[in-house]
């Protein structure tokens, strides 16, 4: 077995980019809604802030056409992606305006809630931080919905899900 060292930076982007990969993480989907409709954002850099108050965070990129309108928004939706829902997470990794082919319903604040998912976490902006070259989103959560199931995973640039155990 190899063992490599490195220091991060522009010359070592890929392999710090492969190591974090090492590190399996959820599939979410963010949405809001903007002066022209629907948005959405397939997101991997997701977790729990705190219990109280209840925030969690996530991460857009600042290069990402998405990320002015997301950390603008005063509301959105954290979505956990579940096992069967790779095409959405795809559809929307892609495209994020692209809301004709979902059958999605707005929540209480008119932000788009998309149905399947295992857990869907509504939110006020509470903070947004600079992070390098992404923004820190934290979201105060004021209403978590929760379904039976399990969540689509991704590492190692690729998707999948658990072993079910014997």
């Amino acid at each position: 077995m190899s063992v490599t060292s490195f220091t991060p930076g522009p010359e070592t982007t890929r392999a710090y980019r492969d190591a974090l990969g090492c590190f399996g993480t959820g599939v979410t989907i963010v949405t809001t809604v903007t002066s022209r409709g629907p948005l959405a954002m397939t997101v991997n850099s997701f977790t729990s802030v705190s219990m109280d108050p209840a925030l969690l965070l996530w991460c857009p990129a600042r290069r990402s056409l998405r990320h002015d309108a997301f950390v603008s928004a005063d509301h959105f939706a954290v979505h956990v992606v579940a096992e069967d829902q790779l095409e959405l997470a795809r559809h929307f990794a892609m495209n994020g305006e692209a809301f004709d082919a979902v059958n999605w319903q707005p929540n209480d604040a008119g932000i788009p809630t998309l149905p399947g998912c295992i857990a869907r976490f509504d939110c006020h902006q509470f903070a947004c931080h600079p992070g390098g070259d992404h923004s820190i989103v934290i979201g105060e959560v004021y209403k978590v919905t929760t379904r039976p199931g399990k969540g689509l995973i991704f590492k190692h640039g690729l998707y999948g899900g658990f072993l079910e155990q014997p």
